[in-house]
């Protein structure tokens, strides 16, 4: 055991700045990193409905368009990099990683500060290329080059493009310094008693989405400080030889445009688990507590989590079908890619076993968690087409991709966020959010959801590309036009409707009702802490684990859940997992 996990806690006083502003405490920390997601949030839902209001009315929106390839970009980054991936792994794993494991805090607290303030300033750059001369840059969330690598390609191609790549540079090193210390957190701080396979599954995803963070990113950096390197250092490593732009040649040693496609979703495809795995792992906590029944399977869940982020690692390729690879390579990409459906197939029907025949409590976590499964069902089904080639190279780059990645990785993560937000809100802020309130953010959320994304498919099978700035200009796509009005109508509805979270959020915050202890009668261990939690989190004694996270329902016992602190001798108390 640690020194830093058995030191006696001693009251100090700190200054404002230290505490809240400046602060080293974990708590502290996830709660900074999810308020400012939600900024970026704002942000990234502002640039949407500009999106939809250009895509649903063309001739009247009054958005150039240059200016809608910048909102089509920066909505992409800033949802995908900014929002999903700092609140759930800064956010949710700051505040619960050291909770759920019986540590005071992080295995390095002031790494974790720097990990954040190193966030600020990256969205400060970011929004910055908004007022430079040029404009945001136009080349996609995926920058593919040489758009994105020749200052002269297009408007959005100058500073703008710039600032993005250092944008991203300085997240990702966030990035890293957090994965770091959640790796080392799990590893080293867990509490006595708490072995691997007494772990939740919400702490083995975020642990699982820390290594694929790890390994992953730094491919991108490496990536985007090369494609830097091209714009302003004159390097070919993206660009090739013979390259003509607005009649003028462009010196180049010769690169290769596919390099960055290689590298890039090298991070793009684990980059879709960092953001559904934490979600995975909140929903099947959510699930066991409101089924009050043991989780299905935990040791097949954990090792379907590990499988998922192992195989996430070789089907980079499927999103490439069209660049003109190998047949035979296409090939071993194509069954990778279905082969990782198995663990998620598996993880979907352990959370159907546990709901069978279940005493099923509906409250507002319980409803976002089901609308995951519900969700990440829809678009898993949907990339079983996108993962053949045969199909891929007709839908590629098509709406029915956006679709499908909007359903899979935005939507089923977005439901992952509120889920977890709904369910840990009373431990964070020692308030309860309002049910009412909550119940009707969920249905106009999770309708306004398939109402805007489902019709997607349809354009995409009918011929609608992704990225086009006015679908009227295309006699094939007119006809079609009313259903994309249609889009657009729901769109701004599911944007609306989040007004309803955002007042429920802040007025719970500070009039909401006062939380109990543990007002989900959940067995994990940040429920017994108090609601918020202190500085240290516990008192000078750390709880001691005796147990899963799961014991629910147990026969003979006085209640329907014991708690992980319980020794086993308890009558029907589980001894093994």
């Amino acid at each position: 055991m640690s020194a830093h996990q058995t030191h006696t806690v001693v009251a100090h006083k700190e200054s404002f700045l230290r505490r809240y502003i400046f602060s080293q405490d974990h708590k502290i920390i996830g709660i900074q990193y999810y308020l400012t997601s939600l900024f970026m949030a704002v942000v990234g839902g502002i640039l949407a409905m500009l999106i939809r209001l250009q895509l649903g009315w063309p001739g009247s929106s009054g958005i150039r368009p240059d200016a809608y390839l910048a909102f089509v970009t920066m909505h992409g980054t800033i949802m995908i990099f900014f929002f999903l991936t700092t609140i759930l792994t800064g956010g949710f794993g700051n505040f619960l990683i050291p909770l759920q494991i019986g540590a005071r805090d992080m295995a390095f607290p002031f790494l974790n500060m720097l990990s954040y303030w190193l966030f600020p300033p990256a969205i400060i750059v970011l929004l910055a290329s908004f007022f430079v001369s040029g404009g945001a840059p136009n080349s996609g969330w995926t920058a593919y080059p040489p758009l994105s690598a020749l200052k002269e390609a297009a408007p959005g191609s100058g500073l703008g493009q710039t600032l993005w790549l250092i944008s991203l540079a300085i997240l990702i090193v966030a990035f890293l310094f957090g994965s770091l210390n959640y790796i080392t957190t799990v590893l080293t701080l867990r509490t006595r008693g708490m072995s691997m396979m007494r772990l939740p599954l919400t702490i083995w995803a975020l642990f699982i989405t820390a290594i694929l963070s790890l390994l992953a990113f730094p491919v991108l950096l490496a990536a985007a400080v090369m494609l830097l390197f091209d714009r302003i250092a004159g390097t070919s490593f993206f660009l090739p030889a013979g390259l003509v732009v607005g009649g003028k040649l462009i010196p180049s040693a010769g690169g290769s445009p596919l390099l960055w496609q290689h590298l890039f979703w090298f991070l793009g495809h684990p980059e879709v688990y960092v953001l559904i795995l934490p979600p995975m792992g909140f929903v099947s906590d959510i699930l066991s507590t409101f089924s009050r029944k043991p989780i299905f399977g935990y040791k097949v869940m954990v090792a379907s989590i590990s499988a998922i982020g192992f195989l996430s690692f070789i089907v980079w390729g499927h999103h490439m079908f069209v660049s003109g690879m190998n047949p035979w390579l296409g090939t071993a990409f194509m069954a990778t890619t279905l082969v990782i459906a198995v663990p998620s197939a598996i993880k979907t029907f352990n959370w159907l076993a546990t709901l069978y025949k279940a005493r099923i409590t509906i409250s507002t976590p319980m409803l976002f968690a089901l609308g995951f499964v519900s969700l990440f069902v829809t678009g898993g089904l949907t990339g079983i087409f996108l993962g053949s080639p045969t199909i891929d190279i007709q839908l590629h780059d098509t709406y029915f991709v956006v679709a499908h990645f909007h359903f899979v990785m935005a939507s089923a993560a977005l439901f992952g966020v509120f889920a977890g937000t709904y369910y840990w809100f009373p431990k964070m802020f020692g308030r309860m959010m309002s049910e009412r309130l909550g119940r009707w953010h969920f249905w106009l959320t999770f309708l306004g959801i398939y109402a805007t994304f489902f019709p997607m498919h349809y354009l995409g099978i009918a011929g609608m590309m992704r990225r086009i700035y006015s679908p009227l200009l295309y006699p094939h796509l007119q006809p079609l036009q009313p259903l994309n009005v249609f889009i657009s109508v729901a769109a701004f509805v599911l944007g609306v409707s989040q007004l309803i979270f955002a007042f429920n959020f802040f007025w719970s915050l500070f009039r909401g009702e006062k939380a109990p202890v543990n007002p989900w009668r959940a067995n994990t261990l940040e429920w017994t802490a108090p609601s918020p939690p202190p500085h240290g989190n516990w008192g000078e004694t750390l709880p001691t684990v005796h147990r899963w996270p799961y014991d629910y329902s147990v026969p003979d016992a006085r209640e329907d859940y014991i708690p992980q602190t319980v020794p086993v001798a308890v009558p029907g108390a589980r001894r093994e997992v």
